[in-house]
């Protein structure tokens, strides 16, 4: 099985061109974001660590990261409403002194419920979490990343569901995971003379705190069941992909793409 989050920042990984990069990585105080940010830090870039209710567990990931004698901070931001991303991207930039990448990874589907059920404002909701917060945290670091110069990155995190369609209940988290899927591609088109790499990653079932409570345990089992690889992801299955994105020297002729992370669950074009 993949290393714990604790274990795997404690890795001495160097992964080329990402030592003293500026990260905001957003949702970060647990599963995938928490497992990107601190592998960041483990390469030697500084990283704002976004959390919206749970301060302290991205607190918890900015103490993992002082432990090894690197950089973060913890910033608090509700991306449900578009302006506070604005303020959080700023935020970052002045923490750090500037922003090299950003790792937009907070969302969830909110709820679960048939289409007869959904409520305009249930659609707002999940809109404005999986789809308006990327464009609005997109608009706002452009030109921060911009200053940054060539090598500079956007990482979206979309799923399998925006392929598949997503399971019952999940119309609107697999439409609004899609919605960043064509978003990617465009800035990545759009951002490419300015030498701005754009990016996705597409997990396909996650053990990760994102289900608890969300996701059935029988639900759960019959994902796993159509996993080839045998086993469910874990956060740091998506960490890897993270940081190879991020890096001009492994990835530098790499935009527009959209990395599926699913154990072989999903494998067409």
């Amino acid at each position: 099985m993949p290393p714990s989050a604790a274990e795997f920042a404690a890795q001495p990984v160097a992964i080329p061109g990402l030592g003293g990069r500026r990260v905001l990585v957003t949702g970060a105080s647990s599963g995938i974001g928490s497992a990107m940010a601190l592998a960041f830090a483990a390469s030697g870039a500084a990283v704002a660590v976004h959390y919206h209710r749970e301060r302290a567990g991205a607190q918890t990931v900015v103490d993992a990261i002082h432990a090894r004698h690197g950089r973060a901070v913890a910033l608090g931001a509700d991306l449900m409403e578009a302006a506070q991303a604005d303020t959080l991207v700023q935020g970052a930039a002045e923490a750090l002194g500037g922003l090299d990448i950003l790792v937009n990874n907070a969302g969830g589907p909110v709820a679960l419920m048939p289409v007869a059920d959904m409520t305009d404002a249930h659609f707002d909701a999940v809109f404005n979490l999986n789809a308006r917060s990327v464009f609005a945290a997109c608009r706002a670091a452009i030109p921060h990343l911009r200053r940054a110069g060539a090598g500079s990155t956007i990482i979206n995190i979309t799923s399998l569901s925006a392929r598949l369609g997503g399971s019952v209940g999940a119309a609107l988290y697999a439409a609004s995971k899609a919605f960043a899927v064509a978003l990617t591609k465009n800035l990545a088109r759009e951002l490419a003379p300015d030498g701005i790499r754009v990016n996705a990653i597409s997990p396909g079932y996650m053990d990760t705190p994102l289900h608890h409570g969300i996701s059935s345990p029988a639900l759960v089992a019959g994902w796993v069941t159509q996993i080839p690889l045998g086993r469910a992801g874990a956060a740091q299955d998506c960490a890897g992909a993270a940081l190879f994105l991020a890096s001009p020297s492994l990835s530098g002729f790499v935009t527009g793409q959209v990395i599926e992370v699913n154990g072989g669950q999903y494998t067409g074009g």
